[in-house]
């Protein structure tokens, strides 16, 4: 899947890659056997949120045993689940992984993540530091409590499915179909595409 890593898109929303990086990043997944793909969902809306999505990031490649193979355009969201105005909005982007962890230990990494940026987990729906978030790991389907997977409300969620689709556009959501197609089904309202900001690969 590097299709969409190439120069010359014409979605001014997608950052092209430079050929170089994805070499790097190609190159770097000798050291990965029988690696598993991940999707990753991040949002921040306290603090400096732009920079704490690029920490997370760079936090995830850091990790032992997992790749970051591509970082979606950033999208400001409103706030899910709560009265519209009573919190910042959001920023949020999607993060393709190649990764030997098994779940249980990519959501251990996830949760380490976001304790590093001061997550707190003292209200439901309230407003977080960082939130990340296992969309979907391989085509996994499993209804266990701890890490449901895929994602429950993940086909509901535009600020899911949108940057997802710009950096896969072929994607498909175990158990429920292509990516494009649900996209196609959730309203837009709510969540605006940021051209002006960028999170990078790490290096």
């Amino acid at each position: 899947m590097t299709a969409f890593y190439t120069e010359g898109q014409s979605d001014p929303t997608v950052q092209p890659v430079p050929a170089s990086v994805v070499e790097q990043v190609d190159a770097a997944d000798t050291t990965l056997s029988n690696p598993k793909r991940a999707v990753i969902s991040l949002g921040s809306n306290l603090g400096n949120r732009l920079e704490t999505l690029q920490g997370a990031i760079d936090a995830l490649e850091d990790t032992p045993g997992v790749r970051v193979k591509a970082v979606s355009p950033v999208y400001e969201t409103e706030p899910w689940g709560v009265e519209p105005g009573s919190q910042p909005a959001y920023y949020n982007a999607v993060v393709l992984l190649k990764t030997t962890l098994p779940p249980s230990s990519l959501l251990e990494r996830a949760h380490a993540v976001e304790e590093a940026f001061h997550r707190v987990r003292d209200e439901h729906w309230g407003p977080r530091t960082i939130d990340v978030d296992i969309v979907a790991y391989a085509d996994a389907v499993s209804d266990d409590p701890v890490l449901t997977l895929p994602h429950p409300r993940a086909h509901q969620r535009a600020f899911v499915l949108a940057p997802w689709y710009d950096v896969d556009p072929e994607a498909q959501l175990p158990g429920r179909g292509p990516v494009g197609q649900l996209l196609e089904a959730v309203t837009r309202d709510g969540i605006v595409p940021r051209a002006d900001l960028e999170l990078r690969l790490p290096e």
